[in-house]
């Protein structure tokens, strides 16, 4: 790459002293500070205050988020009353915890049913994720229909 050896404005021999001699290689060091430096911090100051402005102005004018809604399903077994704190403070022990059938890996009983989603995936099977009730869907695939029938969609212990 060419670098001049002589200043432009004045004819004076240039010293390449470190790396800032790459920056004003063009003119000496008393032409470059009455010229007014190097011709690259206004530009960068200007576009850094444009973006800076336009980030502060999009944050302005972005419109607010709308509001969290938490909705339950109308057959959910939830009750609809306040929740007592003081009723969930009581003391437990370890024993609370251990279920009564701790031995048996099938957590259904023999009265509770389980049922499978059934839709239709990408692969083409149906989906086996378990939901609550016979012709639910799960969460991925609400509103689709079943590819198997509601006697198939039952899951057997």
């Amino acid at each position: 790459m060419c670098r001049p050896n002589f200043c432009a404005e004045c004819g004076e021999r240039l010293t390449r002293r470190g790396w800032r001699a790459l920056i004003r290689a063009r003119f000496c060091a008393d032409c470059s500070r009455r010229l007014g430096g190097s011709g690259w911090v206004k530009p960068i100051a200007t576009i850094s205050i444009v973006a800076v402005s336009a980030f502060a102005v999009g944050r302005y004018l972005r419109p607010q988020a709308p509001p969290l809604l938490i909705q339950r399903a109308a057959n959910s077994p939830l009750s609809d009353m306040p929740v007592n704190l003081n009723d969930s403070a009581r003391a437990s022990n370890h024993r609370d915890w251990i279920k009564p059938n701790a031995g048996n890996l099938n957590p259904l009983t023999a009265d509770d049913q389980a049922y499978i989603c059934g839709a239709r995936t990408k692969k083409g099977t149906p989906c086996h994720r378990r939901v609550h009730a016979a012709g639910e869907r799960c969460f991925q695939h609400k509103g689709l229909p079943s590819l198997l029938p509601l006697s198939k969609l039952v899951v057997r212990p």
